[in-house]
């Protein structure tokens, strides 16, 4: 039964949640703006000191295409190091249970994920990685996946902002910056939180303990307080136990699961205020912030509904089946949508567990783009897609040029637009597919019915969403898998942030137009439900055939009394 006490916590999650907005995002903005802020003090030697070290002139900036070319490039050669670091790990130093080498399709698989901020996971950590390869490999992808996504929100305010300029930035102070002054000082913070409530931080060897009943159980540690902080942070969601937060070890308490929960959307959010702020009206970032916790809000209330709605087949309500009694039913249900609406992909609970609807709304959260929040930087220039879609759609249904603040929106924004939207689509649509036909996709099902075929959906909607969660019944450390899923990662990831950055690059270059009385607003009411609709109407159309066949049809049958 859906209390006063789930309505309490719930309600006290989103106040937080909106408090610390615009707190976290004015401080954002004063360090992207480069403006002197009270961690200045703390950090400028550091980041001077790494400018040096690199050879980067900070006052350089750069057209679209040099800040993509050293952005892939970068992110790249990340990619390599950690690629080979899991092909020799049994070499490597800080491997205290000897773990041998990965194969090369997971390594692959791995490899790209963390590079993507995916993290999604074909293994289990405490049994695959070492705590070296844990560390210099998948924690230092967290912070440079998550910089790398808000460098080019950055860049592309630059583009909306700038006045007849190619300079939408430099790559490499984006980066520093967002790293030193945002990333790693919440981190350490929230390290200092987890590892207080028993989140584990150390190097020392596995346990092993004898049970009450005589058996002997392995306990696996690690250094997992300090990646979990960064991976929720980052919207990177890669769990350091392979039940993630819903482990014991990652995720101990009702506070440090409350703390987790406010880390996965405290950036994201955050930057939306940043972007009203640096683009000049605060109006404009809550507006479009508005429109996420609006629809944040309505998911989140049918998915709860559903999860404490009576199920025909078990005969019972607020099933308990792949939850934690730590958590609870609301807990579970509110991280569900969280991390799904966010690019983050970490849980606390079972999504293979969660009822039809509630996992139509997991899977929908990602098929839209996950723009309600979404990862760092990539949630809010995954909105601004749809921002310059509705302008477009608004303009031509009244007549007018379309202009976003100032700048008019031409064919060549709105076909790179279209681009980030559709690439995506391709990636679950075909790749599912693909999968669903083949032995090598099917033989790896463990449900049949609507819910194998979510279960091949969900892994390429998280692929192409760069989310990372899963349900969980599907066996994907194949070399099938691995790799196909690997390619729907580079797809999600650069086929949406290289024409962001294209989009940047053109509208910097425009002059801004001055407001007349024909300009149509954009910080409205009437413009966040334009936005809104627009948003619902290509998730519609796009995947509602797919979702007919999965988690629609499964709930039908369910009303049924029939399971899969």
């Amino acid at each position: 039964m859906f209390t006063y006490y789930d309505i309490g916590q719930v309600v006290f999650y989103l106040v937080a949640l909106t408090i610390l907005t615009p707190l976290l995002g004015g401080y954002m903005a004063r360090v992207f703006a480069g403006e002197k802020n009270f961690l200045t003090p703390v950090f400028s030697k550091l980041e001077n000191f790494i400018y040096k070290l690199g050879g980067i002139i900070s006052a350089n900036g750069m057209d679209w295409k040099t800040y993509t070319v050293a952005l892939l490039i970068f992110n790249f050669f990340g990619f390599f190091i950690l690629f080979l670091l899991q092909l020799f790990q049994s070499s490597l130093p800080l491997n205290p249970q000897g773990l041998p080498n990965v194969s090369w399709d997971l390594s692959l698989n791995t490899a790209v994920s963390f590079m993507t901020n995916t993290n999604w996971q074909s293994y289990a950590g405490e049994t695959a990685l070492s705590y070296l390869i844990q560390m210099a490999g998948l924690t230092v992808q967290n912070f440079i996946s998550a910089a790398t996504g808000i460098a080019v929100m950055i860049a592309l305010i630059r583009g909306i902002v700038g006045k007849t300029a190619n300079d939408i930035g430099n790559f490499w102070v984006d980066l520093i910056r967002s790293t030193i002054y945002v990333l790693l000082p919440l981190a350490i913070l929230f390290t200092i939180l987890f590892a207080g409530q028993g989140v584990v931080q150390t190097f020392s060897n596995y346990k092993v303990v004898r049970t009450l009943e005589g058996a002997q159980q392995t306990i696996p540690l690690g250094p997992a307080a300090s990646q979990v902080a960064i991976k929720q942070l980052g919207t990177n969601g890669g769990g350091f136990f392979n039940v993630n937060s819903a482990h014991p070890f990652e995720n101990p308490t009702p506070f440090s699961n409350f703390l987790e929960m406010l880390a996965i959307l405290l950036i994201p959010s955050a930057l939306v205020y940043t972007y009203g702020k640096m683009v000049g009206s605060t109006r404009q970032g809550w507006t479009l912030w508005g429109c996420m916790m609006f629809l944040f809000i309505v998911l989140l209330t049918i998915s709860l509904w559903s999860e404490y709605h009576s199920n025909p087949v078990s005969q019972t309500s607020a099933g308990m089946e792949g939850k934690e009694t730590r958590f609870g039913v609301t807990n579970s249900v509110l991280w569900s949508v969280a991390t799904t609406s966010a690019s983050n992909g970490s849980v606390n609970a079972m999504h293979d567990s969660l009822t039809p609807l509630s996992g139509f709304i997991a899977l929908l959260n990602i098929m839209l783009g996950e723009i309600i929040f979404g990862g760092v930087g990539a949630g809010m220039y995954g909105m601004l897609v749809f921002v310059i879609l509705t302008v477009f759609i608004s303009g031509l249904m009244v007549g007018r040029t379309p202009e976003y603040l100032g700048k008019k929106i031409e064919a060549f924004e709105v076909k790179m637009a279209a681009l980030a939207v559709l690439a995506p689509c391709v990636v679950i649509l075909v790749f599912s597919a693909i999968a669903s036909v083949r032995n090598a996709g099917l033989s790896s099902l463990g449900n049949s019915g609507p819910h194998g075929f979510s279960e091949i959906l969900y892994a390429f909607t998280s692929a192409a969403g760069n989310n990372g969660s899963a349900f969980a019944g599907l066996n994907t450390n194949t070399p099938f898998y691995n790799i196909m899923i690997a390619i729907g990662m580079l797809i999600g990831r650069f086929g949406v942030l290289v024409p962001m950055l294209a989009i940047a690059g053109s509208l910097g270059r425009k002059k801004i137009v001055p407001v007349s009385s024909g300009t149509f607003k954009t910080d409205t009411f009437l413009f966040a439900l334009l936005l809104i609709g627009v948003i619902l109407v290509v998730g519609a159309l796009t995947f509602f055939p797919a979702l007919s066949l999965g988690p629609i049809v499964e709930h039908l049958l369910m009303l049924n009394g029939q399971s899969f």
